[in-house]
């Protein structure tokens, strides 16, 4: 029997993401004919794509590289996943990077990949470290934002996007951030009622 370092409870969220991706990425190319974020297609009201875009991949390397992230993230903060609510957080976002690419970003016109929505769950988790009175907390939030200021000062890395066959779409890391920033601000003032 599989043992994982969580409870069924903590896992069952990044099991699912990773198993959608992977069965997404067998579907291929009809589910990026019928799911990619494809701006032309959103605009005509296929307003789907604004969430799973993001389920979708160019290639087997830019698969794995974000399964290899889904998976980092949950044994860094697996504690703090609770199935429903890592998989709304997930949802959310997905949407909000679509959307910040859809409105903020408009010479992108196709966009595939877990790593926008991955930097949102990556705030969320630092923050719990952080309220959790971990150091790491701070050192990982300080990392993050420090990688996404270099992406948007220096650019996208040129390894990765040979890898992945694609250009690295910065900008959606930085609204998936943002998306966790404001996630983290609904959480305090939620607090404060």
């Amino acid at each position: 029997m599989l043992k994982l370092p969580y409870s069924w409870t903590h896992s069952l969220g990044p099991i699912l993401v990773c198993t959608i991706a992977s069965m997404l990425f067998i579907a291929e190319p009809t589910s990026s004919m019928w799911l990619a974020f494809d701006r032309e297609s959103i605009g005509q009201g296929e307003w789907w794509r604004l969430l799973t875009g993001n389920f979708l991949h160019t290639n087997l390397n830019h698969l794995l590289l974000n399964l290899a992230a889904v998976v980092l993230l949950w044994t860094l903060h697996g504690q703090y996943y609770q199935t429903v609510h890592y998989l709304m957080m997930i949802c959310i976002c997905g949407i909000a990077v679509s959307i910040g690419i859809y409105y903020l970003d408009p010479q992108l016109q196709w966009y595939v990949g877990l790593s926008g929505v991955l930097h949102g769950i990556f705030v969320w988790g630092a923050y719990q470290d952080i309220k959790h009175g971990l150091v790491s907390g701070w050192i990982l939030m300080a990392g993050v934002w420090a990688k996404i200021a270099n992406e948007q000062i220096a650019g996208a890395s040129n390894s990765v996007a040979v890898l992945i066959d694609a250009n690295v779409a910065i900008n959606a890391h930085l609204f998936g951030a943002f998306c966790g920033l404001v996630m983290i601000i609904c959480a305090l003032i939620k607090q404060q009622k």
